[in-house]
């Protein structure tokens, strides 16, 4: 991996906070974009960057806040090859404490043989979000300290 772009020679670091609504998430999406260190990014690993953290977030506000009022305070910083991003909220803990597995939902289709024999309306709608999570991401860590979710994780930045 080639190190992530960085033309000043400093590593460029970000700290948001955000509400929990829908709305927030995505105008919080908008400003992290539009400031370092994403806006040092190419448009490819934008795209990356901006998927993982949709989903993440989007996650927070549905689950740990149940679509409650809540805050996140989302930290990014490029740091070597990757991006590396720590998502902190005082929402609803992990169940048992630790991130879902995030197979694929054809990896987890017991009752079926498999999906392609399946009616559109009956293919499962979500279950895709924590196998994505995993697969663009390295390093991806959950704990639970004094009444905050505390997620972190880098994204790997590869330029061509």
């Amino acid at each position: 991996m080639t190190p992530a772009p960085d033309p000043d020679g400093a590593r460029a670091s970000h700290t948001c906070v955000l509400s929990s609504d829908p709305l927030a998430v995505r105008a919080g999406l908008a400003r992290m974009a539009a400031n370092r260190p994403l806006s040092l990014l190419t448009s490819d690993q934008s795209s990356t960057v901006e998927v993982v953290m949709a989903e993440v977030l989007n996650n927070v506000a549905e689950h740990a806040y149940a679509g409650g009022p809540g805050k996140i305070t989302v930290t990014l910083r490029l740091d070597g090859a990757g991006l590396s991003c720590q998502v902190t909220d005082e929402g609803t803990p992990m169940p048992a404490g630790r991130l879902p597995e995030g197979k694929h939902p054809v990896q987890r289709a017991s009752e079926v043989d498999s999906f392609a024999n399946l009616p559109l309306a009956d293919l499962p709608e979500g279950g895709f979000g924590w196998h994505m999570i995993r697969r663009l991401t390295e390093g991806l860590l959950y704990s639970r300290v004094g009444g905050q979710n505390r997620l972190s994780f880098v994204i790997p930045l590869q330029t061509r």
